[in-house]
């Protein structure tokens, strides 16, 4: 495993990230266990989950099974950055009480005990903040959060699926007190989805958040989708299958299989592979189902793509380029 730092601090962490949110809702938790056991042996130390994960009745479930994981021992969590998420409503299905959901201090104090509990530890890593809360105020929040870190609940703040210019103004309110602030931002990014080049990007470098994108292979679309359909029968689901119903969308994923097979390179590895490249990225966020899927995204790490190849992947998929150059001139 590469390591990088997590944007400015002095956390050190793989360039792979290993997400959890199947965990529960696809893998069963014997194998979601030795899946981390796996994680873990090959040095992908940063892993990832939200208390909403499992979803549904078993809002949750997936932050349990981690829990669950760490008091096996084996120093397990000690060697684990553990990243959180809070915002998503963690009340009775069906029921809309107030303030157990957003960034209210309120339910940021409830959902960090919460998480703590499922999690079975003492202090969260880098607890994010899963969605921006239109209605509460950054100091506010900020207040909040000095709490949890004076307390010892949490080291280190990130955000996701942030735009820009909250990055900015969460930063900006953090400074005034002379807090941290964000470190991370986690976002939608991939070869398919490059959107947030314009500004997401440019924002976090700025303030020193290492970026870590979710969805890197878009649902499955930059994973050998079309190869997959036609020798194993296997149909496109979700984002994938609503994406290739467009035939001008499906030859372009054709023509991204057509090129990495000319070059030997399986297609979901040069994916990840290419956002390794990319500034700004500490590593993308795996999220495998399998022990098999866990290896084939390992190799990615030590795949290097050639800047020939590089070239043809802009071709294919352009980027939106800066901004305001992309909208404006």
């Amino acid at each position: 495993m590469e390591y990088t730092q997590l944007g400015r601090t002095g956390l050190t962490v793989g360039r792979l990230v290993l997400g959890t949110m199947n965990f529960g809702p696809q893998t069963d938790e014997a194998d979601s266990h030795t899946i981390m056991d796996t994680a873990l042996d090959a040095g992908i130390n940063l892993f990832d989950t939200a208390n909403v994960y499992g979803w549904g009745e078993n809002k949750g479930r997936t932050e349990s099974i981690i829990g669950n994981w760490f008091a096996k021992g084996g120093g397990r969590r000690d060697k684990v950055v553990l990243a959180t998420k809070v915002y998503g409503n963690m009340g009775a299905e069906g029921e809309a009480w107030p303030n157990h959901d957003k960034l209210s201090a309120v339910n940021i104090r409830r959902a960090v005990d919460a998480s703590l509990k499922r999690l079975q530890t003492d202090h969260i890593d880098l607890y994010q903040f899963h969605h921006i809360d239109r209605s509460t105020p950054f100091e506010e929040i900020w207040q909040a959060i000095d709490v949890l870190v004076r307390q010892g609940k949490i080291l280190y703040v990130g955000s996701s699926n942030f735009p820009g210019y909250k990055i900015a103004q969460a930063n900006e309110t953090a400074a005034r007190h002379g807090r941290m602030g964000l470190v991370s931002e986690q976002c939608l990014y991939n070869l398919v989805e490059r959107r947030a080049e314009m500004e997401v990007i440019p924002a976090a470098q700025d303030y020193g958040l290492g970026v870590i994108p979710w969805s890197p292979l878009q649902g499955g679309l930059l994973g050998g989708v079309l190869k997959k359909e036609a020798t194993q029968g296997r149909r496109a689901s979700g984002r994938a299958a609503e994406t290739l119903a467009d035939p001008a969308a499906r030859a372009q994923i054709q023509a991204y299989e057509d090129l990495l097979d000319k070059h030997g390179i399986e297609p979901g590895e040069a994916a990840l592979a290419w956002l390794l490249t990319r500034p700004g990225v500490t590593g993308p966020i795996v999220g495998p189902r399998t022990t098999e899927q866990l290896a084939s995204a390992l190799r990615a790490v030590e795949l290097e793509l050639s800047e020939e190849l590089l070239t043809s992947l802009d071709e294919i998929f352009p980027g939106p380029g800066p901004s305001p150059e992309a909208f404006a001139w």
